[in-house]
């Protein structure tokens, strides 16, 4: 039997989005029978425009029988603002749906609903922190990629609608099939719920080549010590030079850019892996589990521990969803 996955567009929705249903396409192709039936939706139905013009044909919005409703995003979700029916439609699929799920900032949608209340969920990371302060009755995790609370999924910008519906196939069909469609896509198999948005790397943005040199070396190297002036002589710099030179191009100091890169490769490593707290620490170049701790506190504002239980939570919500 077929599952019906309904994607419900919203005027000048984000035309990136349409990415999303290749996944459910590819997986189609892998049998003679369909696992899958898409159905593209809006309010009043036809040729819906995109935000950049690119039109897609929908149905109107009125049955409400989905096993799976995907909601896009639009690229100004602030100025946004829904239509009473298409709420009340988006409330009463919802209700009937294995799954609900949004892309990007189709999240704030979800949330108008009042679908999000009393969930964790995310979004884009440069418009959570607009996510939350709108709608404080939703937890707002703004370095996820993807989040399964329950029925409700959400997934962060962009591409990770890619990584959101891999996770709906491969808790349809297995890991194996979602594999298969990965590749095809040509892209990560794939990123978990609970990877960061963004690197640390990517965040410092040094503009040398020098200093990007210090802080790939840094990053190679994490288990190890790292001084100062061992920092320096990777970026061939003297020791004071290379102490100023990356405050000015990253603004933080060499030891804070390096627990951050610490933190980050600690978070990864507990996310996707079994190995215990006091391995992680030690194998992120963390002196002990308690500086680590401290350091996550710092940078998350939880343990480490609480973290492990998080992404244990979440692989258990995309085996069983």
């Amino acid at each position: 039997m077929k599952r019906r996955v309904g994607f419900l567009f919203p005027p000048g929705f984000q035309v990136l989005d349409l990415m999303a249903t290749t996944v459910f396409e590819i997986a189609n192709n892998m049998s003679a029978e369909p696992y899958y039936e898409m159905t593209m939706l809006s309010e009043h139905g036809g040729v819906l425009a995109s935000s950049s013009g690119v039109g897609v044909f929908t149905e109107a919005a009125d049955r409400t029988d989905y096993d799976t409703l995907i909601v896009a995003g639009t690229m100004q979700p602030l100025a946004f603002q829904s239509s009473a029916p298409f709420l009340a439609f988006l409330r009463e699929a919802s209700a009937r749906s294995r799954r609900t799920a949004s892309i990007c900032t189709g999240a704030f949608i979800l949330a108008e609903a009042g679908l999000l209340d009393g969930r964790r969920a995310t979004t884009h990371w440069a418009l959570a922190r607009d996510l939350q302060r709108a709608y404080p009755r939703l937890r707002v995790e703004e370095d996820r990629i993807f989040i399964s609370d329950g029925s409700l999924w959400t997934s962060a910008g962009m591409t990770a609608c890619i990584d959101l519906c891999l996770a709906m196939v491969e808790s349809d069909l297995g890991k194996e099939a979602s594999k298969h469609i990965a590749r095809q896509m040509v892209v990560y198999h794939r990123r978990s719920g609970g990877q960061s948005q963004f690197s640390a790397l990517l965040e410092l943005e040094p503009k040398s080549d020098r200093i990007q040199q210090a802080l790939t070396y840094a990053k190679i190297h994490l288990r190890k010590p790292l001084s100062v002036d061992q920092l320096a002589e990777a970026a061939n710099l003297s020791t004071r030079q290379f102490s100023r030179t990356f405050r000015l191009e990253t603004g933080q100091s060499p030891a804070r850019a390096i627990e951050v890169l610490r933190v980050e490769a600690a978070r990864a490593m507990i996310e996707t892996s079994n190995h215990p707290i006091d391995v992680v620490a030690r194998e992120t170049g963390f002196a002990d589990p308690e500086r680590m701790r401290r350091a996550f506190l710092r940078a998350f504002g939880q343990p480490p521990q609480a973290i492990k239980r998080a992404a244990r939570e979440q692989a258990s919500v995309a085996d069983y969803a």
